[in-house]
């Protein structure tokens, strides 16, 4: 084993940032943020990414390093971090994997196994259902086609759902029998660590997270940013809501409203996603002591 790769995972506003500095520091590791927005750079407020004072407290990587209009995907994410940890681990022990998003997680521990690549025509009828019908059609279709992966696909992701369909009917296969979960080898150690917040606090801190993102400027930056709406990035918690409002569509006490309970939506499903893999280990996010022990004791 080449080194470590420890993985800090958990739902939106679950202290994973301050939690992966202090981790970072102690083992002298560099941070790999996996998280399929913060990549953006014309995210600054709704991603919540590091802050300039964290990111100069270590080094980070994968933050604001691509525009909206880059195709990239988990695809792509994981054949950059495998050639980034490739580099670090020659003068590293240690590398720290952070973020929520637990598809571009999984895309670095386990792989993808191989699914047909593209089927144009089928995506194509698919995007024009979206454009047309909107994505409950899609999430409808989907439930009939590949009933297991709807219950695991995020369904606010037309992206992802068409992607999926774009599979089944390509193939005449449900798209989950071609993810046969097959673990990819890796060359380095991998330590999986999740943050367990209690409901009540973790809702608090979404609501309060919320109400900064709106202070900071977030509904000046989806104004600048509306012209993109259509993007997969931004058809994203935070972001469709304040898109309607300026469409005129809502109030913006309702849109924010809106994006409180459909952040705390996402951070169940997130928190579905990270449950069912039994190689994490979970934690409180202030147990600095225990996850720094249980690191030392496993690599």
């Amino acid at each position: 084993m080449s080194g470590t790769l420890i993985v800090i995972c958990g739902p939106t506003a679950s202290g994973k940032t301050k939690l992966a500095l202090q981790v970072a520091k102690h083992f002298s590791a560099e941070i790999i943020s996996a998280d399929s927005r913060q990549v953006y750079k014309e995210l600054k407020i709704g991603s919540a990414p590091p802050t300039d004072a964290e990111l100069n407290e270590v080094k980070h990587h994968f933050i604001a390093s691509r525009h909206l209009d880059d195709d990239y995907n988990a695809g792509a994410f994981e054949k950059d971090v495998l050639t980034l940890l490739d580099e670090l681990f020659r003068k590293k022990k240690f590398a720290v994997l952070v973020g929520g998003s637990g598809l571009y997680i999984d895309a670095v521990c386990n792989g993808f196994d191989k699914v047909p690549s593209s089927f144009p025509e089928i995506r194509k009828a698919l995007q024009d259902l979206y454009d047309g019908e909107g994505i409950q059609q899609l999430r409808a279709k989907l439930k009939v086609l590949d009933p297991d992966f709807y219950t695991k696909v995020d369904l606010n992701n037309p992206q992802r759902l068409m992607r999926a369909l774009e599979v089944c009917m390509g193939t005449g296969k449900p798209y989950s029998t071609m993810r046969e979960g097959k673990k990819n080898k890796r060359a380095f150690r991998i330590i999986k660590t999740g943050m367990d917040v209690k409901r009540d606090l973790l809702y608090k801190r979404i609501d309060g997270r919320v109400d900064e993102m709106m202070k900071a400027g977030l509904l000046q930056e989806a104004e600048e940013l509306i012209s993109k709406k259509h993007l997969n990035a931004l058809q994203t918690v935070g972001y469709k809501e304040l898109f309607d409002y300026l469409e005129g569509k809502t109030t913006l006490e309702t849109a924010v409203d809106l994006i409180k309970q459909n952040s705390r939506r996402y951070a169940k499903r997130q928190l579905t996603w990270f449950r069912r893999d039994k190689e994490i280990t979970w934690f409180a996010p202030d147990d600095l002591s225990g996850i720094i022990h249980f690191i030392e004791s496993n690599s």
